[in-house]
């Protein structure tokens, strides 16, 4: 049992320093990227095709620590799907939220190809397409990551986890960047204002993400004031009657 749960109590810390790690490594290859000259969403086909035609841009050398990122991610979504959900029982949110990093995770995994797929082209036309299939892909994302801390924001509030203010940053986060998401057909015919919602929202994504990975490995092996009572609510409805 002590073994038990000093591997519950590990696992949940490293999952809380994977969803740190995670929000430090988007972070540091966009401090790379943007003052590199990636352009930001709603930019031009012309604006792209100078950036990936440059000899010396550094979207090679960030797309080779991403792979990290998503298995972080991962690590991250599981240890607060496990954190959140008691032993036997079910929470829907935190499947929901669970769900929303894995599709970030596949979402982006496309983002970055398409990337490596500019860098390697040598005829300027051949980028307009790949920019204009970047662009709607990237936008797109704000559902998932709006999905994941709805999910695992409510998840974490209701069992306990969390506090008031994290689930409120969580949605608000997740709104920005549900709303960037549908006006994505906007910001790629050039209206690159509206991807304001998404940069805030990717912003205010960074820092629910940190404090959702000290949490996990602040409260590692406590229990959740809410979690018993959702094992008792759920053996209950398991139950049969005489």
């Amino acid at each position: 049992m002590l073994r038990k749960l000093g591997s519950a109590v590990a696992a949940q810390r490293i999952a809380g320093a994977a969803g740190i790690g995670f929000a430090l490594l988007i972070v540091a290859a966009n401090l790379v990227l943007v003052p590199a000259g990636m352009p930001p969403p709603g930019s031009s086909a012309d604006e792209a095709i100078e950036f990936f035609l440059s000899a010396d841009q550094p979207t090679l050398a960030v797309s080779a620590l991403l792979p990290a990122v998503w298995a972080l991610a991962t690590l991250f979504a599981a240890g607060a799907l496990a954190a959140t959900t008691p032993a036997g029982g079910r929470n829907a949110w935190a499947y929901a939220g669970f769900a929303g990093v894995l599709l970030q995770n596949a979402t982006f995994t496309v983002v970055v190809a398409v990337r490596l797929a500019m860098t390697t082209v040598d005829d300027p036309a051949g980028i307009g397409p790949l920019w204009a299939l970047h662009e709607a892909v990237f936008g797109f994302n704000g559902t998932f990551l709006a999905l994941a801390m709805l999910g695992l924001g409510t998840a974490g509030f209701v069992t306990g986890l969390l506090a008031r203010w994290q689930l409120i940053l969580g949605i608000v986060a997740g709104c920005l960047q549900f709303a960037s998401a549908l006006v994505t057909p906007l910001i790629v015919t050039g209206h690159g204002h509206f991807s304001l919602f998404g940069l805030v929202g990717w912003l205010l994504w960074a820092v629910w993400l940190t404090s959702y990975g000290i949490t996990l490995i602040r409260s590692a092996g406590h229990t959740h004031p809410n979690v018993g009572n959702m094992r008792s609510a759920g053996h209950a409805a398991d139950a049969h009657p005489d």
